[in-house]
């Protein structure tokens, strides 16, 4: 909702009104926020990645709060996508908000089952995110995005069975994340998304503090200035390829940071779970700064290099 304040940015042919969106995993699977925000106020809502198989996910604990930041390894539970069609899709379709899913799998075959299934029981999903980066599964740190050749056969895979725009969420633990992402775009994808949680551990009294000994995904303000980095790194290398930048963002100031960097949108992660309403008030603030400024549109702030 611009209120006379135009805050639309553009995902390749996808118009979001705002750039605002929630990150995969820290917004529910569907409607969970609707009773705390408008859904239909954010650029679009991510929902939790889902596999096309039912997991509990990792053992708790799974989360540990730090300083400026969390460590997390919940380790993408979920109903599988079956099981979400039959209970989230509908209620999310009602709700009017703009929507993509997050998927994820252990094989291969496994993101293509899942396409298949959003491309045949899902028609109103805006976008598909590939998460082939969470650090918080069995794989460890064998990641699919942490090798190009695997992740161009996801991305190639997914996009014989979907005509949804097709984004690949990548990892900051690795050196060859431009490489990955090359590798990415030439297979088809439509855009990317930059980063998820980096690698960390933590200890207290006890020893290791989440349920997994190897540690968990740091995020925060922690990570913002890793994601400003590798965001800017992408937007040098492929030019004009869609990129949803994430990693600390809190605040207008940190949404304006990152569309400098060089992001046609954001997701805003560990903030909703410290306040539920963050997407929605950093809307606000976005509005605010436009208004403000004496500019009428979001992009002419953006272009006249005032950061925040």
């Amino acid at each position: 909702m611009s209120r006379g304040v135009d805050l639309s940015v553009s995902l390749g042919q996808l118009r979001l009104q705002n750039p605002v969106m929630t990150a995969s995993g820290t917004a529910g699977y569907g409607v969970e926020f609707a009773n705390v925000i408008d859904l239909t106020f954010l650029g679009a809502h991510m929902t939790k990645s889902l596999a096309v198989f039912a997991y509990a996910g990792n053992p708790p604990p799974r989360l540990a709060p730090l300083v400026g930041g969390m460590l997390n390894s919940v380790g993408l539970p979920g109903p599988g996508i079956k099981a979400w069609l039959g209970t989230h899709y509908r209620p999310l379709v009602q709700s009017g908000a703009v929507f993509g899913v997050s998927i994820w799998g252990r094989t291969i075959d496994d993101y293509i089952e899942a396409a298949t299934l959003l491309a045949q029981g899902a028609p109103e999903v805006a976008l598909i995110e590939l998460n082939v980066s969470c650090p918080n599964t069995e794989a460890g740190d064998r990641l699919f995005a942490h090798d190009p050749v695997s992740t161009a056969a996801i991305v190639a895979g997914c996009r014989t069975v979907m005509d949804r725009p097709l984004y690949v969420k990548l990892s900051p633990n690795t050196d060859r994340y431009l490489e990955v992402a090359g590798a990415a775009i030439e297979a088809g994808a439509d855009g990317l998304v930059a980063i998820n949680t980096v690698f960390g551990q933590w200890f207290d009294e006890r020893g290791p503090a989440l349920g997994t000994p190897r540690g968990g995904g740091l995020s925060g303000p922690q990570i913002h200035g890793i994601a400003l980095r590798i965001v800017s790194e992408l937007r040098q290398k492929f030019g004009t390829i869609p990129i949803v930048g994430v990693g600390g963002i809190a605040s207008a100031g940190g949404v304006l940071r990152m569309l400098r960097a060089g992001a046609n949108a954001i997701q805003v992660g560990t903030a909703n779970f410290v306040d539920p309403r963050r997407s929605q008030l950093i809307i606000d603030q976005l509005r605010a700064r436009v208004q403000t400024s004496g500019m009428a549109s979001l992009g002419e702030l953006v272009d006249s290099g005032f950061a925040g």
